[in-house]
């Protein structure tokens, strides 16, 4: 699954928010790749892909573990698919 997280300004440290995230994911799930995407105003997005084996939990379970680390404004899925 590919998120987008929106961080909370401008100042937020996005290669800390990264292994922030990391961290505060359920044990079955892991970040793959991330990439840094310009939004507006100087305001960057991180992408992240985290590959979770679809037996053990969900979009919703990540989800909610990314918004919970601070520094994190928002999160959506981007793109969702079975490997």
């Amino acid at each position: 699954m590919q998120y987008r997280v929106l961080p909370e300004g401008l100042d937020v440290d996005l290669e800390k928010l990264k292994r922030e995230i990391a961290k505060a994911l359920p044990k079955e799930a892991a970040l793959k790749a991330s990439e840094t995407r310009p939004v507006a105003f100087g305001l960057n997005a991180l992408h992240v892909l985290i590959v979770i084996d679809d037996k053990k939990g969900g979009a919703e379970q990540i989800e909610d573990a990314i918004s919970k680390v601070p520094g994190v404004q928002s999160v959506e899925i981007v793109e969702m698919g079975l490997l």
